[in-house]
């Protein structure tokens, strides 16, 4: 059984409250596995996701790249968004191809499209460029965010909150 604290949910190093909680134990080949196995339980594998991210190894963030071949758009969603939190430029490339893949769902393209400018690579410019005027407002407004995201890692600039 999961103890959850008594203080409320707890957050994780990446700022946000997991809609599952992480595995304290295992190993990526086995994570993997799992977020791979269609039979398995949605809570398991969200469960694998947010302990791939944990990890952020290499092993880890490729892991987590080879999970977009998976049959949930919801998995797929939280895939790019952990990957926006790793901040591992290791994902640019598969981001880029779910963003430019129109026939992805609308809100795995729109969390591509915001892990992009979370990871701050300049080489996603372009593609981030290009998805401006999609038919899709959910994508387009997110290549807007993620564009001016990336204008400002890439300013040396501070955030003020």
């Amino acid at each position: 059984m999961i103890q959850l604290s008594e203080k409320g949910p707890e957050v994780s190093r990446f700022g946000s409250v997991d809609p599952a909680p992480p595995l304290v134990e295992g190993e990526v080949d086995v994570w993997r596995k799992i977020l791979l196995d269609e039979s398995e339980k949605l809570f398991a594998r969200m469960r694998v996701i947010f302990s791939l991210r944990n990890e952020s190894s290499t092993a880890a963030i490729e892991a987590l790249c080879d999970g977009f071949q998976v049959n949930s758009a919801l998995l797929r969603h939280e895939l790019a968004y952990v990957l926006g939190q790793t901040q591992s430029p290791a994902a640019v490339d598969t981001l880029i191809e779910r963003l430019a893949d129109e026939s992805e769902h609308v809100m795995v393209r729109h969390e591509a499209a915001e892990a992009l400018g979370a990871i701050g690579a300049k080489r996603a410019m372009p593609v981030l460029e290009s998805f401006l005027d999609d038919e899709n407002p959910e994508v387009s407004e997110s290549c807007e965010v993620a564009i001016d995201l990336l204008n400002l890692c890439n300013s040396g600039q501070e955030l003020e909150w």
